[in-house]
């Protein structure tokens, strides 16, 4: 049985409203699915898509409807409810984690400035949305990129401030991470 066409990738600004802020828009997996009813079969498409708005905030959602367009709407609009502030230093994330979700794994590694987003897939798409530039990453387990979206999310959601992190602890975040100091001073200088 042939299959649809896949629409991966950035989502066109046609469709859009002027109104309210612009987030970036990157549809991540679309898939046509099929419900049997006694007439037959009822074809609908599934989508996820990550929004984003480059500087931290960003949110996964998934729209299923009979045309692609309607589809992408609802996905757009369940990410938009679910967006949140992702913890960076400058352009890359503050420490190693590694998340899962189902059988899929994901470790996300913080780089030097001028590394790039080194990830693949679904990763890639949710990292660039958020607004992260420097970072390594490696999928473990499932390729499913419905699952290795939600498991970069869910290491999203996961990370915590250096600063956060020293004050529980009791301890000054400069001996917790002596470098710091200077990726604050460079961020606010780029601000």
């Amino acid at each position: 049985m042939a299959r649809g066409p896949r629409i991966v990738g950035r989502r066109q600004s046609a469709m859009r409203t002027t109104d309210g802020p612009q987030y970036d828009v990157r549809v991540i997996r679309s898939n046509k699915v099929f419900k049997t009813h006694k007439g037959g079969k009822t074809a609908s498409w599934s989508i996820v898509v990550v929004v984003g708005d480059n500087k931290g905030l960003v949110g996964l959602g998934i729209g299923k409807a009979r045309g692609i367009p309607d589809a992408i709407r609802k996905a757009e609009e369940a990410a938009r409810k679910n967006m949140f502030k992702v913890q960076l230093i400058g352009d890359t994330i503050p420490h190693e984690i590694t998340s899962n979700h189902g059988s899929a794994r994901i470790i996300l590694r913080p780089a030097s400035p001028g590394t790039g987003v080194k990830a693949g897939s679904a990763v890639r798409q949710c990292l660039e949305a958020a607004g992260v530039h420097n970072v390594l990453a490696k999928c473990l387990g499932s390729r499913n990129s419905v699952n290795l979206a939600y498991a970069t999310i869910n290491a999203f959601k996961e990370m915590q401030a250096p600063e956060d992190v020293a004050t529980k602890r009791g301890s000054d975040v400069n001996e917790l991470v002596p470098w710091l100091a200077k990726a604050r001073k460079e961020e606010v200088d780029h601000a």
